[in-house]
C-alpha cells in the first residue's frame, strides 16, 4: 500500500469533514491555487508597542499614522507633486478625517474641486498600503457602505482613457450625492487598518496616564491584535476579580498621579465613601508624603483638592498595606511575611525595624492601627472596603474590558520566531531557568511557568472552578504584582511602604532579579529562546516593562540583537526619565526597524496645525531577501491546509470520497 494511500485512509474522517467545505474537485483545486498565491505575497507589517500607561492621545496618533509609515508612503507617492504643506494636510486628513473635514469646510472656497482632488489622492494612498494583500483580505477591511466603490477605484487604472472617465464619474457621483465626507472618513479608516497588519501590545495599558479605558475602547474596533499581560494590567485584572489588595493598589496609584479620570469617568467607580472616610480620619494630618505627583499629565490640582487627594491617598495606602499583609500571612509559602511592616513599627519612638535595624519614619500618625493587631481593619475600614469591592465588581465597562484582555491576551506568545512577554523569565544567577512555586505544592520554570501562570489567572474568572482554586487564583494576583519571583515583577521587594514612610533611602532599594542583570548576555538569551522552543536563525525576545533610558545613551537592542526592549515611556510621567516618548518596533517584509517617538503635543494641535509625532527610524535587522507569507507562522498553517486539500483531491480522484454536485 502506498504511503499516500495510508495517509488518506488514516485521515478519512477529517477529509470527509473537509469535503463539506470543498464539495468538488473544482472547489478544492481553486482553494489550493488561492493559498499558493497567498504564500507568495510579502508578509504583513507587524507593530510592537509596550507600556502605554494610559497615554491615549499618543497611542491613538501612533496607530493612526502607523508609526510614521503613512507619512513615508505619502512622501514616496507624491514626491514633488505636492508642497510639504499639502502633504502634511493630506496626512492629517488621513489621521483625523472627521475633525479635519470640519476645518476644511470652514476655509475651502471650491469644496467640490477639493473633494475631487483629495479623493483621488486618498485612493492612491489606499492602493499603495493595500498592494501586499489579497483582494479578499482588502475586501474584508472595507466598510459595507462603500465596499464596491472602493474596490472599483483601487483596481481601475486611470491611464486608460475609458477607465479614467469611469473613475471620474464614480467620484463625481460620490460628491453630487453628498456622500463625499462619509467616503473620505471610510477610506481613511481603511488606510489605518491596512497600514498595520497585526498589532502586538507587550503589556501595561493601565495606570499613570488618564486614558486606559479609551485605549481599550479603541481596541474593541480592531480584530488582529494581541496583548501579553503586564504587571499593571494584571493588577487591574485582580481588582476586577475581587482581590481587595489589588483594588487598593489601583486606587492608590490613581491618587498618587492625581488621575481619577479612568476610575471615575471611565469605569464609574464611586470614590465618595473613600473621600468621606479620609476627611474624617486624616482631617488634621498634613499627609505630606501623599501629595499627588501632577507632573504625569494629570490636571493641575488646587490646594484644597490636592489636600483631599493626599488624605484619600493615605487612607487607601494604609488599607492596602493591612490587606496585603493579611494575604502574605495567609500564604507563608510565598516567603513574604517579612513585608508585614506594620508589625515592626515602634509607635513611641516613631521607628520601623527592617533586618534588625531601626529606621526613622517620616511620620507615625496611624489612627486606624491597633499596635496589638496592626493588620486588623477597623469596622469603618471594613465598611469602606466592602463598598469599594462592590463598586469594582458591578462596573460593567471594567468587566467587559478585562474580558477583552482575557480573550486577546496571555502571559507570552511565540509569533514568527519572536518570543513576546512583558517583563521577565525568572532565572538563577547562572542564567538557568529558576523553579518557582506557583501552587502550594507545585513548582514550574521557564515556558511551563508562564503557561501555568496564565491558566491560574483565568481560573480567577471561571465561575465553574473549584471555590478554593478560585480563591487562591484571586490571591495570587498580589504575588504577580509584587512577588520576588513574579514573572511580572522579579525584584527583591516592592518598597512602597519604605518610600512613603522611611527617610533612609537605602531602604528604598529594590534589587533586580537575575533576568535583568543577565539580559545583555547573548548566551543567556539563547538559552531562554531554546527553553521556549523558539527556532530559526533570526529569533528574538521582545519585551518592555523597564524603561530604556535613551537620554543617557542606553540601547534598547541587547544581547547582540537577540533581545529588544521597547519600553520607551509612552506616558508623560516617564518622559523626564527616558528622554523620549515611546518606541514602536516594526517588523515588515524587509526586516526590523525601531521607531523612536518624541513627545506628542495633542490631538487638537495635530488637527489644527498638522503637527505630527517626530519619529526617528533605526534599522535593527534587515533580511537578505524579502520575507513572504510562506516564511511566517501563517504560512506554515497555510502549507498544512494545502497538504490537506491535496489529500482531499487524491481522495476524490481515487474514489475514496464522492463529489457533491
Amino acid at each position: 500500500m502506498s504511503k499516500h494511500r495510508e495517509d488518506i485512509e488514516r485521515d478519512m474522517r477529517y477529509l470527509q469533514l473537509l469535503a463539506q467545505s470543498f464539495p468538488t474537485i473544482a472547489d478544492a483545486s481553486t482553494e489550493v491555487i488561492n493559498l499558493q498565491a497567498i504564500l507568495n505575497l510579502p508578509k504583513g507589517t507587524e507593530h510592537f508597542l509596550a507600556d502605554l500607561h494610559g497615554a491615549y492621545e499618543a497611542f491613538q496618533h501612533v496607530i493612526r499614522n502607523a508609526s510614521g509609515n503613512i507619512k513615508r508612503k505619502v512622501n514616496e507617492i507624491f514626491g514633488n507633486e505636492l508642497r510639504e504643506s499639502e502633504k502634511r494636510n493630506l496626512c492629517t486628513l488621513i489621521y483625523y478625517p472627521e475633525q479635519k473635514l470640519e476645518l476644511v469646510k470652514q476655509s475651502e472656497n471650491d469644496l467640490d474641486d477639493w473633494y475631487r482632488t483629495t479623493i483621488h489622492q486618498l485612493v492612491r494612498v489606499c492602493r499603495e498600503v493595500s498592494s501586499k494583500y489579497t483582494r479578499s483580505k482588502v475586501r474584508k477591511a472595507l466598510p459595507q457602505d462603500f465596499s464596491y466603490i472602493i474596490q472599483e477605484l483601487l483596481h481601475e487604472s486611470t491611464e486608460d482613457n475609458d477607465k479614467a472617465a469611469y473613475v471620474r464619474v464614480i467620484i463625481d457621483t460620490i460628491i453630487s450625492t453628498r456622500r463625499a465626507d462619509d467616503f473620505i472618513v471610510a477610506i481613511s479608516h481603511v488606510i489605518h487598518r491596512l497600514a498595520i497588519d497585526k498589532l502586538h501590545i507587550l503589556g501595561d495599558i493601565f495606570d499613570r496616564g488618564p486614558g486606559a479605558h479609551l485605549i481599550l475602547d479603541m481596541m474593541r474596533q480592531y480584530e488582529n491584535w494581541d496583548i501579553e499581560w503586564g504587571n499593571h494590567d494584571v493588577l487591574w485584572m485582580g481588582a476586577c476579580a475581587g482581590n481587595d489588595a489589588c483594588i487598593c493598589n489601583v486606587i492608590r496609584l490613581s491618587l498618587r498621579y492625581g488621575n481619577l479620570v479612568t476610575l471615575e469617568e471611565g469605569y464609574g467607580i464611586n470614590l465618595v465613601p473613600l473621600a468621606t472616610f479620609a476627611m474624617e480620619t486624616y482631617g488634621d494630618d498634613p499627609c505630606a508624603e501623599f501629595m499627588p505627583k501632577t507632573n504625569g499629565g494629570a490636571e493641575t490640582l488646587d490646594e484644597k483638592r490636592a489636600r483631599l487627594t493626599a488624605q484619600m491617598h493615605k487612607a487607601i495606602a494604609v488599607l492596602q498595606f493591612k490587606i496585603e499583609n493579611q494575604i502574605f500571612e495567609r500564604h507563608p509559602e510565598w516567603n513574604m511575611t517579612d513585608r508585614s511592616l506594620f508589625r515592626n513599627i515602634d509607635f513611641e519612638k516613631h521607628t520601623c525595624t527592617i533586618d534588625g535595624k531601626a529606621y526613622a519614619m517620616t511620620s507615625c500618625n496611624f489612627p486606624t492601627i491597633n499596635p496589638d493587631d496592626p493588620n486588623a481593619l477597623t469596622p469603618e475600614e471594613q465598611e469602606l472596603m466592602s463598598r469599594l469591592h462592590h463598586s469594582f465588581l458591578i462596573s460593567e465597562k471594567l468587566q467587559k474590558h478585562i474580558r477583552m484582555l482575557l480573550s486577546h491576551g496571555c502571559m507570552f506568545s511565540v509569533i514568527n520566531n519572536n518570543l513576546l512577554f512583558h517583563a521577565a523569565v525568572p532565572l538563577n544567577d547562572d542564567g538557568t531557568m529558576k523553579e518557582v512555586l506557583l501552587y502550594p505544592d507545585r513548582k514550574y520554570s521557564g515556558r511551563e511557568l508562564m503557561y501555568q501562570t496564565g491558566m491560574l489567572i483565568r481560573t480567577a474568572f471561571q465561575e465553574d472552578s473549584d471555590p478554593s482554586d478560585r480563591a487562591y487564583a484571586r490571591d495570587y494576583f498580589l504575588y504577580l504584582w509584587c512577588g520576588p519571583d513574579s514573572l511580572l515583577y522579579n525584584k527583591s521587594k516592592m518598597a512602597t511602604f519604605e518610600r512613603y514612610f522611611l527617610t533612609d533611602k537605602e531602604t528604598h532599594h529594590e534589587e533586580k532579579g537575575a533576568y535583568f542583570k543577565l539580559r545583555d548576555n547573548e548566551k543567556v538569551i539563547e538559552g531562554i529562546l531554546d527553553a521556549f522552543g523558539v527556532t530559526g536563525k533570526q529569533r528574538h525576545i521582545i519585551n518592555g516593562h523597564v524603561p530604556v533610558h535613551a537620554a543617557s545613551g542606553e540601547n534598547p537592542i541587547k544581547a547582540n540583537g537577540k533581545l529588544m526592549v521597547i519600553d520607551g515611556g509612552f506616558s508623560q510621567a516617564y518622559h523626564a526619565t527616558t528622554g523620549i516618548a515611546g518606541y514602536t518596533l516594526v517588523y515588515h517584509s524587509r526586516g526590523f526597524e525601531l521607531v523612536q517617538h518624541e513627545p506628542f503635543t495633542s490631538t487638537e494641535d495635530a488637527i489644527i496645525r498638522g503637527s505630527d509625532i517626530k519619529s526617528t527610524m533605526q534599522i535593527v535587522e534587515m533580511s537578505s531577501r524579502r520575507m513572504l507569507v510562506s516564511d511566517t507562522d501563517m504560512g506554515d498553517e497555510l502549507k498544512k491546509q494545502v497538504t490537506d486539500l491535496k489529500k482531499l483531491l487524491y481522495a476524490y480522484r481515487h474514489g475514496y470520497i464522492k463529489e457533491k454536485q
